[in-house]
C-alpha cells in the first residue's frame, strides 16, 4: 500500500507547477507607455506579497512530505496551505480588478478574463481545502487514497487554463510588467521554487 508520504510528494509536485503560472511574466521590446507602466507597477506591487504567500504555502506542503508526518499533521498543513493559496489568488484577482484595464488593445476584455480566472483558481483552492479537511485521518489507507484524489485535482488545476492570465501578460503588458522590480523578484522566486521541487 502506498503511504501518505509518496502521495503528498505528488501533491507538492503538482503544486509547484501551479504557483508559477501567476508569475510567468513574458515580454519582448515595446514602446514606452507611461500609463501602462503605472498599471504594471500597481499590479506587480500587489502581486509580490501574494506570490510570497503562495511560495510559503508550497514550501510548507513540501516540508510536510519530507518528514515522517502523521495524517493529522499533513491535513493541517495542506489545509492551511490551500487556504493561503485561495486567499492569495483572490487578492491578485482583486489587484488586477482594482488596477483597471491596461492601456492596450482589448485591455478591458483581457483584464476581465484574467480576474475571472484568478477568482476561479481561488475557488478551486478553497474547494481543495474543504476536501482535505474532510479526509479521515484515523485510517491511514483511506487518508492516502483521499490525498491521491486531492493530488489529481491539484494536477488538473495546475495544468488548466491560465490562458487569460497569459493573454493579459502578452505583448506590451508583459514588457511593462517585466520592467517592474517587484514582478521580477516575484517571477524569479517562483521559478526557483519550481526548480527546487
Amino acid at each position: 500500500m502506498e503511504g501518505t508520504n509518496p502521495v503528498n510528494k505528488k501533491l507538492a509536485a503538482a503544486l509547484s507547477g501551479g504557483a508559477v503560472l501567476v508569475l510567468a511574466l513574458s515580454g519582448c521590446g515595446g514602446d514606452d507607455n507611461e500609463k501602462l507602466d503605472a498599471w504594471a507597477k500597481e499590479v506587480c506591487d500587489a502581486v509580490q506579497p501574494q506570490a510570497k504567500k503562495i511560495e510559503t504555502a508550497n514550501a510548507a506542503i513540501q516540508k510536510e512530505t519530507s518528514d515522517n508526518s502523521t495524517p493529522e499533521e499533513v491535513q493541517k498543513t495542506d489545509s492551511k496551505a490551500f487556504q493561503d493559496m485561495s486567499d492569495a489568488y483572490k487578492a491578485i484577482g482583486a489587484a488586477v480588478d482594482k488596477a483597471g484595464a491596461p492601456n492596450v488593445e482589448n485591455g478591458e476584455k483581457k483584464q476581465k478574463n484574467a480576474v475571472k480566472e484568478l477568482n476561479g483558481i481561488s475557488a478551486s483552492y478553497a474547494s481543495l481545502k474543504k476536501q482535505v479537511d474532510e479526509l479521515d485521518t484515523k485510517d491511514q489507507a483511506k487518508f492516502a487514497d483521499g490525498l491521491k484524489d486531492v493530488a489529481a485535482e491539484l494536477n488538473k488545476l495546475s495544468q488548466s487554463g491560465n490562458d487569460a492570465l497569459k493573454e493579459l501578460e502578452e505583448g506590451e503588458v508583459g514588457v511593462a510588467m517585466a520592467k517592474q522590480s517587484t514582478c521580477k523578484s516575484a517571477s524569479e522566486s517562483a521559478s526557483q521554487s519550481a526548480a527546487a521541487s
